[in-house]
């Protein structure tokens, strides 16, 4: 008898022991489970956009590594050329008196063609501007010419030749560029008054010429 007591005195009512859980609306259970997805799906998408950016600029800086990683080693061989140069002006074919003087300008512009068709296939452009209009973002101005007969800015000597790697500026042509005429007194009734001439009252940029040391 006192076991069968026991037994049902340790017993515990339904709702005692543990709470009872109202069970949740089908209705709002499918609002959380849409907004689960909806987050999940937008974390989805960032992840497809950070990757494809990081495979965008691992592709851009292997292209740019590829054209433009020899830019140092270019620029060493320009001095190289502007030797071969200097050395086919100081004599010129004219002036050659002999076989072995003309055989060596041969062999020197035979070298020169050989380098600049190596440049070319590289993508190294040699910048020669004489008779262009001056530009400062491939151009260094050096001196200007008065009574050229050019118009102002135009570019009228080319003293050291510049060059491209591909799109990019490897160094610019130093040049001499034409300086502009005074302009006639309008106040004298020059012909600047006319209007015909109100195309040409702007002035060009003010020129900076540098100096090389």
């Amino acid at each position: 008898m006192s076991d069968d007591r026991g037994n049902r005195a340790g017993d515990l009512p339904p709702d005692e022991g543990s709470e009872a859980q109202t069970p949740v609306p089908l209705e709002e259970r499918m609002k959380q489970v849409e907004a689960e997805a909806a987050e999940l799906k937008d974390r989805l998408l960032r992840a497809l956009a950070e990757t494809e950016n990081v495979r965008r600029r691992a592709e851009r800086e292997r292209s740019d590594a590829a054209k433009y990683g020899l830019t140092q080693f270019a620029r060493d061989l320009l001095d190289v050329a502007d030797n071969l140069r200097r050395a086919l002006e100081s004599v010129p074919e004219s002036q050659a008196r002999d076989d072995v003087t003309r055989n060596l300008l041969a062999g020197v512009a035979a070298t020169e063609r050989a380098l600049l068709a190596a440049f070319e296939r590289h993508g190294i452009k040699r910048v020669d501007p004489k008779g262009e209009r001056f530009d400062h973002n491939f151009h260094q101005a050096i001196f200007e010419a008065e009574n050229t007969g050019k118009p102002a800015g135009t570019v009228v000597e080319v003293l050291q030749p510049g060059y491209l790697l591909h799109d990019r500026l490897l160094r610019p042509a130093m040049v001499g560029v034409a300086k502009g005429e005074p302009k006639p007194d309008r106040g004298n009734g020059g012909p600047s008054d006319s209007p015909d001439d109100d195309g040409d009252r702007r002035e060009p940029p003010p020129l900076r010429i540098d100096t090389v040391v």
